[in-house]
């Protein structure tokens, strides 16, 4: 009876994995894929197995799935237990959970290298003579275009962080605790700054999270990676191997800003421990640690109430601060609606009229009725004739008009709730 037994790999394996392929690369078959990419294939749960000595993982065989072939990408095993069929029992439980998985052929690419040949060559793996491999190495900058391109990732315009009128406080706040220490990581360094690394950005909806997001992106020129929850529902294996999948492919990208917007969907407090949403909230709360590694990587979700998310992900540790974006005060409403009318024709506008009246609007509110007062003013001149002009009055007659018939976004209810929030979770 053999000392060992194999069995799936676990989660909490990975440690004891990733640490045999480290300190014992000549105990190991590198079978052209990278540490990287077998880790990335762990985390989209690809068949796996170890070799246990009690609690010890002695050896590790990780493969990866393409419809009817089946790839093994790597396969380790720990210096003392080499020679002993390890190596053959790992791959015999590949096969059987390859074969269960509809795979009809399996293969792997061995380098000159005699341990492994004779591993695999005993399992009944035969060479193929008349392949031969070939690889092609991207260029740094190649590789990470095509991820982003995968992941849907851009860098935003430049001059997106100045185009944000109003909403001077939380603009302030965000470049002092956010984008400065990104920009300037030498001189937070000297002083112990950690650079923040996971932030959430709360409010009432329509109050610019996502604008401000991007603009973080824009002024670090930094690619902006858009999560949606649909995205994530759309993975063969589910939403918690969908998020797996994308953090560890967000780990090749040397720098880039990801961002969740509606971030309760996927970290909603956890009640009952056997539905899909209490496991996926399981699943963040282990990856964010993993993605603050990185040093040139920021991580911003957005929610319009902090209350729903799950307890655990404010704690200090998983998230930097909780930074309140809120309705626009009379000031901010002032430079939005300038911004919008543009500074020539505002100036002879009745402007304190119309940030009174479009008090509780948020700025994509204030953009809505904007853009409707300018289609009215616009069609009344085109059916009046060039020789009309732009009267003042009628002008802010127009946009008071459209405030009128603009539903506002916010309710009573939401300046309470943010109002709460503010008091109870903010953390700048």
């Amino acid at each position: 009876m053999s000392p060992w037994r194999v069995r799936a790999l676990e989660e909490s394996d990975l440690d004891q994995v990733v640490r045999i392929w480290e300190e014992a690369p000549d105990a190991t078959v590198d079978l052209a894929a990278s540490l990287a990419e077998a880790v990335s294939a762990l985390h989209a749960e690809a068949p796996a197995v170890v070799a246990v000595v009690g609690d010890q993982i002695v050896g590790a065989a990780v493969s990866l799935v393409a419809q009817e072939r089946g790839w093994i990408l790597r396969m380790a095993v720990g210096l003392p237990w080499r020679g002993h069929g390890v190596g053959q029992a790992l791959l015999a439980a590949l096969e059987e959970r390859l074969g269960r998985s509809g795979v009809r052929r399996i293969g792997a690419l061995l380098p000159d290298e005699e341990a492994g040949q004779r591993a695999f060559s005993r399992a009944g793996y035969v060479a193929r003579p008349d392949l031969r491999y070939v690889e092609k190495h991207l260029t740094a900058d190649s590789a990470e275009a095509t991820l982003l391109d995968q992941l849907g990732g851009t860098v935003p315009d430049a001059g997106l962080w100045d185009g944000i009128a109003g909403m001077s406080a939380e603009k302030t706040l965000i470049e002092r605790r956010l984008v400065l220490p990104l920009e300037h990581p030498d001189v937070a360094g000297a002083y112990r700054l950690v650079p923040p690394r996971a932030v959430v950005l709360f409010g009432p909806p329509g109050t610019g999270k996502t604008t401000f997001a991007r603009a973080v992106a824009s002024r670090l020129r930094w690619p902006f990676i858009e999560v949606f929850p649909y995205q994530l529902a759309d993975d063969a294996h589910g939403v918690a191997a969908g998020l797996r999948r994308l953090f560890a492919r967000v780990e090749h990208l040397e720098q880039a800003v990801l961002f969740f917007d509606e971030a309760e969907e996927i970290a909603s407090e956890r009640h009952d421990p056997t539905t899909l949403a209490h496991r996926v909230t399981n699943e963040l709360l282990k990856l964010i640690p993993q993605f603050r590694r990185g040093e040139r990587r920021l991580l911003i979700c957005a929610t319009n109430a902090v209350r729903s998310l799950d307890a655990a992900f404010l704690r200090p540790g998983r998230f930097d601060y909780l930074i309140p974006v809120g309705p626009p005060d009379p000031q901010a409403r002032r430079a939005i609606w300038i911004r919008y009318i543009g500074p020539d024709r505002a100036a002879g506008l009745e402007l304190d009229a119309l940030v009174e009246a479009s008090d509780r609007f948020t700025p994509a509110d204030i953009e809505y009725a904007a853009r409707t007062a300018a289609q009215s003013a616009f069609e009344r001149h085109l059916a009046s004739g060039p020789d009309e002009g732009a009267d003042p009055t009628r002008l802010t007659g127009d946009y008071l008009q459209a405030i009128a018939h603009t539903r506002t976004s916010l309710t009573e209810d939401d300046i309470r709730a943010f109002d709460r929030d503010l008091r109870t979770a903010a953390r700048v």
